[in-house]
């Protein structure tokens, strides 16, 4: 008895690929976002995904924006829920969890060696929309929360590319840029609401 594989639609087949390409990401690094590795993990042919993105290039041209446009989404909810709760270590577990288990970080270094650096834009600017929305009640100004952001997406870009290998070399918990992060943030937060209020 032979078993038949079930037709995908087009936009169905995408996304498939799509996932694949971001799991191959986060599990191996960029190198291994190929045409023939993704079509291997989804069972289809190298020649479906030329179909759907016309190249490797296309292939990751299409990873990068849905992961901007996924991350970015969960970033502006996040706002919402900072906000209400005037409570902005949302936004460092938020950063770090995009840039490391999200894949951000692997996305990042990915679209700065292949020179594609406008499709980080989207995650950075809600990035720093999140820290902006955090403060709009209490009139602060905008240079302390821009320094605020530059530290917390470089700290957690950082984390996710060397952090585990450095907080080993170390001997620091694996968790400890997070927490300095977080610290960081509280005491300028409070700092700054102070000033501010």
């Amino acid at each position: 008895m032979s078993i038949t594989r079930r037709r995908l639609s087009s936009a169905e087949s995408r996304e498939a690929a799509l996932d694949a390409a971001r799991a191959l990401l986060v599990e191996s690094g960029p190198q291994s976002v190929t045409l023939k590795a993704v079509a291997a993990r989804i069972g289809r042919t190298h020649a479906n995904l030329l179909h759907h993105f016309g190249s490797a290039a296309g292939l990751q041209e299409a990873l990068a924006e849905r992961m901007a446009a996924t991350i970015t989404a969960e970033i502006g909810a996040a706002a919402l829920r900072a906000r209400s709760k005037g409570d902005p270590t949302e936004v460092v577990e938020l950063t770090f969890d995009a840039f490391g288990r999200q894949g951000a970080g692997a996305l990042a270094s990915w679209m700065i060696l292949s020179g594609n650096h406008q499709l980080l834009d989207p995650v950075l600017d809600a990035i720093h929309r999140l820290v902006d929305e955090l403060a709009t009640d209490s009139g602060l100004s905008d240079l302390p929360l821009a320094d605020e952001t530059l530290h917390l997406v470089l700290i957690a870009l950082g984390d996710a590319l060397l952090g585990g290998a450095m907080a080993k070399a170390l001997g620091l918990p694996r968790d400890r840029a997070r927490t300095l992060a977080r610290q960081r943030l509280l005491s300028s937060y409070g700092v700054l609401h102070e000033g501010g209020g």
